[in-house]
């Protein structure tokens, strides 16, 4: 198998200025989280950091500065309580870096493997993964 293929995409979207330790701080709770639920490798990683302005990212009522949202593209199969169980990680490693649950806001988008192009363009469903995402 050729490394980074099985990876989720990530981005995370905040409105607060961090600094660089702590942006390495939210990004390694994130994949921390990913690869302890979707047992991926830890050195596979792929995770964008988008910093908006407050005019720019409006949160919901009650929403603080702290609030961050997290895509998560991924191949479809993961059971609903592998759903949850992440969800949960996420929070809770968040959560250490002081960010509230109610201004945390998680967004998995599952994308059929046939509308993944890999190794060359070839479509994901065509290829031995070597992993199952059916967890």
């Amino acid at each position: 198998m050729i490394e980074g293929e099985k990876v989720p995409e990530v981005i995370i979207s905040v409105r607060k200025r961090y600094s660089s330790p702590e942006k390495n701080a939210l990004v390694t709770a994130v994949h921390s989280a990913i690869v302890e639920t979707l047992r991926i490798p830890d050195h596979d990683k792929l995770i964008k950091f988008h910093r908006y302005k407050k005019d720019e990212f409006i949160v919901p009522p009650g929403g603080t500065d702290d609030y961050i949202v997290i895509e998560i593209f991924m191949f479809s199969g993961r059971s609903l309580d592998t759903k949850r169980v992440l969800y949960k990680s996420i929070v809770r490693n968040l959560g250490q870096l002081g960010i509230e649950a109610h201004d945390i806001r998680i967004v998995l988008l599952e994308v059929p493997r046939e509308n993944w192009g890999i190794r060359g363009g070839v479509p994901a469903s065509e290829v031995e993964l070597g992993f199952d995402v059916e967890i």
